[in-house]
């Protein structure tokens, strides 16, 4: 089995892919963006393809949403990851010795309170946490450090300075699976859907009310603008399904009340781990 992941072999994504999948003889197919992940997808170059779509502490990953719906493949499942961020560098160097630190600006958000403590060291942002370990070890930097996962570092011969140092223990990002509705089994518990609404007054009122009707949970909702220049918005609804509700219900009751509506896929809910 193959799966597309954007990053750098031992990124988080490559966690998630391995830890949602179990499979012994996963393949990794790195991608430089999130773009060439879901098309590496639609060419077969990969099965399936495991995207990043939001973090506890950064929230949303907008543009994710928007090339879900526009790829055409579905959400067959998810899986939440426990985030712990660790800081690397070349053997033999320690702390002191540090005058840089490379890494995505996200997981550099999610280390300030460690990070701040040391004033005298510069922050560059990269393209990605595994990558930044890469570099450090392809070129032998010294004096250059790396946030990123602990596979990273055992992957890039990287010692580990400190472990551990995101801000936020509860620190979670929630990962998609993505293939081809071909693929997918059509049951779960949850159902990830979108539409739009006309401008009038309580036009997105009147869709959770229908909700509320029909007893279903709604676990996330996010607007995403359409970039029709009309100031219009997709919203992006994450429901959580009851024996009695699918998502033929759903799309039944909801058609009247919305335009552009799309079931984008059913899958489980992924459990949060420790």
């Amino acid at each position: 089995m193959k799966i597309s992941i954007q990053g750098e072999t031992g990124c988080f994504h490559e966690v998630a892919a391995r830890q949602y999948f179990n499979y012994d003889t996963l393949e990794i197919v790195p991608c430089s963006s999130f773009d060439q992940t879901l098309n590496t997808v639609k060419d077969g170059e990969a099965d399936f393809a495991i995207m990043a779509i939001e973090n506890a502490r950064s929230g949303s990953i907008l543009y994710n949403y928007t090339l879900i719906r526009e790829s055409g493949m579905k959400i067959l499942g998810e899986h939440n990851l426990r985030i712990k961020q660790n800081l690397m560098a070349m053997e033999g160097q320690s702390l002191s010795d540090i005058k840089e630190i490379r890494s995505h600006p996200i997981a550099l958000a999610q280390c300030m309170t460690f990070l701040n403590q040391f004033p005298g060291i510069t922050l560059i942002e990269s393209d990605d946490t595994a990558g930044s370990a890469k570099n450090i070890m392809e070129n032998k930097l010294k004096g250059v450090a790396a946030i990123a996962s602990e596979n990273a570092a055992e992957i890039y011969k990287l010692k580990i300075l400190a472990e551990g140092i995101e801000t936020y223990q509860h620190n979670y990002t929630r990962f998609l699976v993505i293939g081809s509705e071909e693929k997918g089994n059509k049951k779960g518990n949850k159902v990830s859907i979108c539409f739009s609404t006309g401008h009038q007054p309580g036009s997105l009122a009147s869709v959770m009310v229908k909700l509320a009707e029909l007893g279903v949970n709604l676990s996330k909702i996010q607007s995403v603008p359409r970039l029709n220049g009309e100031w219009e918005y997709m919203f992006y609804l994450d429901l959580e399904l009851t024996k009695n509700i699918n998502s033929e219900i759903i799309t039944r009751v909801l058609a009247k009340y919305t335009s552009n509506l799309e079931i984008l896929g059913v899958y489980y809910k992924g459990e949060i781990g420790r």
